[in-house]
């Protein structure tokens, strides 16, 4: 049975993917209070006294306003914390899959991103996410990337839970409209990542790199809660959609600029992997869980 070290394991995708590995592998699942990744010294103890055959890193500092402003936190979790664990992998020869994100990239035009495209964050964020791949595929070769957009899911904070809060409390909402992404399903994340990490302990030949992997179809963020209110209301969770409305970025000013282009090729994680894209629509059929 394949060992399996899972960091942010209370966030979205670190939940799922220990709920998903129970019983098919030896997990060490751990957030920050059982590890702080920013400790070298407690990185290289746990990494070397439960020696895994795979890291996947799940940890992140994903408050991208907040990050504009704690830029060195931003730096120590996702920069330093990946470059601790992917040193420590490679110490033990262990396999390690890093989260990542698409705020890499400027986020212009209507094109689909690919992996090798020109990167250029904007804000600290995706500064410091771009930092951290770097410091994670130099410190192990034998490395992933995982650069993903819009997860969502039944646990922790995110879009739809957030939509279905707000419509119980009021009447109409203004939602952006020109940033267009895929929605992805942190269920779906995790098992891309397991499926990953199984497909390389098995047949040894690496595929190593950056891969990127979303949902579909894209919609904008305005499009998105128009589908969540209508999943809501179909199944009786909201009795009332509320009036939403189309706003442009520049209407609703944050410390951090967003892209406003999020699409992402999933073309080459599917040739690699034969991993199809998110369905979020699908993950919406489940929208009762996302009330509770």
């Amino acid at each position: 049975m394949a060992k399996f070290l899972i960091t942010g394991a209370k966030g979205q995708v670190g939940h799922c993917l220990t709920e998903q590995l129970k019983g098919k592998a030896d997990i060490l699942a751990v957030d920050r209070d059982e590890l702080d990744i920013t400790d070298r010294d407690a990185v290289f103890n746990v990494v070397k006294t439960f020696r895994p055959d795979v890291i996947i890193n799940a940890a992140a500092h994903t408050a991208v306003d907040r990050a504009e402003s704690e830029v060195e936190l931003s730096e120590a979790i996702n920069v330093k914390g990946p470059q601790y664990l992917s040193e420590a992998a490679s110490e033990i020869d262990a396999v390690i899959l890093h989260i990542s994100t698409d705020y890499v990239f400027e986020g212009t035009g209507t094109g689909e991103y690919k992996e090798d495209d020109q990167t250029n964050p904007q804000g600290v964020y995706g500064r410091t996410k771009l930092e951290g791949e770097i410091a994670v595929q130099q410190a192990n070769p034998r490395s992933i990337i995982l650069r993903t957009a819009w997860v969502f899911g039944e646990h922790g904070h995110n879009f739809v839970k957030t939509m279905l809060r707000l419509a119980k409390e009021r009447d109409s909402l203004d939602i952006v409209g020109d940033q267009i992404g895929g929605p992805t399903y942190a269920s779906n994340v995790a098992t891309t990542l397991i499926e990953i990490a199984n497909q390389i302990l098995v047949d040894k030949k690496g595929n190593f790199g950056i891969y990127h992997y979303t949902g579909k179809p894209y919609v904008s963020w305005y499009e998105f809660a128009k589908s969540i209110f209508a999943e809501a209301e179909l199944q009786n969770i909201l009795e009332k959609s509320p009036l939403v409305n189309s706003i442009a970025t520049s209407d609703y000013p944050t410390p951090a600029k967003r892209p406003a282009n999020s699409r992402l090729d999933l073309t080459k994680i599917k040739q690699t992997f034969g991993i199809e894209p998110s369905d979020w629509q699908k993950a919406l059929k489940n929208i009762k869980a996302y009330a509770s």
